[in-house]
């Protein structure tokens, strides 16, 4: 018989698309929950104090103190492979969000609150005692977040990313109830009306989520079979804290860009459009925010390296081009003053950081893949570096607008946040060079065993 070379077939974009949008469409419906937010308090008493309120100190409060378990989503999705795995993250999960939840109610109930938003963010005036209220309503934020997403990611891990969707539609439901419930009311403040609504659609999505996953659990992660390097709490430890250290430092840059927002001119304008163009420019990235999980769950088949890159190509142009079309088409006043309800004053100031933040979502594409590519080799450590220079680039051109005071603060930061994240790609690709190399030579390795093998099958 002729020997036979058969090209080891590459993987799929169906698969890719099948693994991606379910996590896609996570994210676009949870990017759905700002925009959802701040049209409802536009639409309340003193919209432009409440705004500030929530989006300048409530959020990124709350962010901060869970920005170490929002990693747990990536952490499960690559070491949840069997039940061992599963119970000792579990473990760490549970104790982690045990803490950080006490350190939030700390913050929340104690003099503590005033140190933080007064000393070191600076927040005007008007706006701290109704952030205040806001803040201790977020009490059970952080560990229905840190729930959810350690599930999530067993679900990912063992081919059950639609729930993930699903979820967020549960999710985003229980913010419109609530929300529109404190909206008919009508004499609850904005900023605690907000608060009510993010916290019940995470303890909603948690709570479905949680249900969906207990099948999973019992017919799949409890057959699977044990991995070959057990997790251990030191080798869970180097491979999480990178990450959790790099969405710590991510997050830092909100009650930083608030306190900086705090001292720049149009002060309170500014802190009341940052979270709103945020919003538009976070729903718009979303597609591109899922690839870091697919990267990581995907890398593993054979042949995926090439289909995985050229797809994040495709996010790039698909991620980009809306954003564009919104800020140079009547569509940018329609979603700014229609949908979201901004005055005019504060839409004008939303048009102008629309075009300096168009190339943020050409950079999480290729951010979330370089991420993936360094997760899944599980030396996190350059990660985190990326952070770090995000930081003091973000940071220096925060606080160099501060010190000049002659630009408009939501100006400033949508700068900082554009430059930040360009240096930040560039060190995630560096670092990820070598992985990337070992990928290319373990997939050539795999296209020579398969040739032995049809070879060696066409003998006579």
């Amino acid at each position: 018989m002729p020997n036979l070379e058969v090209s080891p077939a590459p993987l799929s974009t169906q698969k890719i698309i099948r693994t991606w949008w379910p996590l896609a469409a996570s994210w676009l419906l949870m990017s759905l929950e700002t925009p959802t937010v701040s049209a409802i308090i536009s639409r309340l008493a003193h919209p432009e104090i409440s705004l500030a309120s929530y989006g300048g100190v409530v959020f990124p409060l709350a962010l901060l103190i869970e920005s170490p378990i929002i990693m747990l989503l990536a952490a499960s999705t690559a070491l949840s492979k069997d039940w061992d795995s599963y119970l000792k993250i579990k473990s760490f999960m549970m104790r982690a969000s045990a803490c950080l939840t006490a350190l939030h109610t700390l913050i929340a109930f104690t003099p503590l609150y005033y140190f933080v938003v007064v000393n070191l963010i600076g927040a005007p005036p008007q706006i701290v005692e109704p952030a205040r209220l806001g803040f201790m309503v977020m009490v059970p934020w952080t560990w229905s977040i840190a729930y959810r997403r350690f599930h999530q990611g067993v679900l990912i891990r063992f081919g059950h990313s639609r729930e993930v969707g699903i979820g967020t539609i549960v999710r985003l439901i229980s913010i419109f109830t609530v929300a529109m419930t404190g909206y008919w009311i009508g004499s609850i403040a904005g900023a605690i009306v907000a608060a009510a609504g993010v916290t019940a659609g995470v303890i909603g999505e948690a709570i479905y989520i949680g249900i969906r996953v207990q099948p999973v659990l019992r017919n799949q992660v409890r057959n699977a079979p044990r991995v070959e390097t057990p997790v251990t709490l030191k080798n869970f430890l180097h491979f999480y804290v990178p990450l959790a250290m790099t969405s710590l430092l991510v997050l830092l840059v909100q009650p930083i860009g608030s306190a900086a927002l705090s001292r720049m001119p149009n002060a309170l304008p500014s802190l009341a459009v940052w979270p709103v163009l945020a919003g538009l420019v976070f729903l718009v990235r979303s597609m591109g925010l899922a690839y870091n999980e697919v990267a990581v769950a995907l890398l593993d088949e054979p042949h995926s390296l090439e289909s995985l890159r050229r797809f994040a190509k495709l996010l790039t142009l698909y991620t980009t081009i809306p954003l564009a079309l919104i800020a140079a088409t009547p569509l940018a006043q329609l979603w700014f003053e229609g949908v979201v309800g901004l005055a005019p004053s504060l839409a004008a100031l939303a048009y102008i950081g629309l075009w300096i933040a168009l190339p943020l979502p050409a950079l999480s594409v290729w951010q979330n893949w370089f991420q993936g590519l360094i997760v899944h080799s599980r030396q996190t450590r350059g990660i985190t570096e990326s952070v770090v220079i995000f930081l003091i680039f973000s940071n220096v051109i925060l606080w160099a607008g501060v010190a000049w005071s002659q630009m408009t603060g939501a100006y400033v930061a949508q700068i900082a946040t554009v430059v930040g994240s360009a240096v930040q790609v560039a060190w995630l690709w560096k670092r990820s060079r070598s992985v990337l190399e070992t990928v290319k030579k373990r997939e050539a390795a795999t296209v020579v065993r398969e040739k032995e093998k049809i070879s060696v099958g066409s003998l006579p």
